[in-house]
């Protein structure tokens, strides 16, 4: 490949991602994937986490009262 070709492939890859970028629908995929990120690094709160052991255990006595 020629100097002159790989620098045409570049500005090919620049094109395409000033194009993405200037998308508002690659914008709002962008934010929504950071969004996600910032979620999932998120620590899950001690009240929710006392909610699903309370589920846990409706979910298990309702099991034993049928099994009965």
């Amino acid at each position: 490949m020629t100097k002159q070709q790989k620098n045409e492939q570049n500005k090919q890859r620049l094109d395409m991602r000033a194009s993405d970028i200037l998308d508002p629908t690659n914008q709002i995929g962008i934010k929504l994937r950071s969004l996600y990120a910032a979620v999932q690094e998120e620590a899950i709160p001690d009240r929710f986490l006392d909610l699903l052991e309370k589920l846990d255990e409706a979910e298990m006595m309702a099991t034993a009262k049928v099994a009965e």
